[in-house]
């Protein structure tokens, strides 16, 4: 009875673990342009302090960024919501 079980549950626990591993790339995706947006911020700071830009485009540009930050920080939201686990 249980080899039947299990052979019935195998296309569904293949399914969960190919689901788990394209959440995980997702996951990591993010995270990787979570970074590349601060490491702009913060090279867009650095050269406000160095005077190579100006205050105006100091703002419009950190808007931009700080928008995509807010993008980043809500799919990220909304896949934990999806998942049920939260994560720091």
């Amino acid at each position: 009875m249980f080899l039947i079980d299990d052979l019935l549950a195998a296309p569904m626990r293949g399914l969960m673990f190919v689901l788990e591993k394209v959440n995980e790339a997702v996951q990591k995706e993010l995270e990787a342009e979570e970074r590349s947006a601060m490491a702009d911020l913060t090279a867009l700071h650095r050269a406000l302090e160095d005077g190579r830009i100006t205050e105006a485009e100091f703002e419009a540009r950190e808007g931009k960024l700080l928008d995509r930050l807010d993008r980043l920080h809500a799919q990220v939201q909304g896949e934990e919501d999806d998942n049920g686990d939260a994560r720091s």
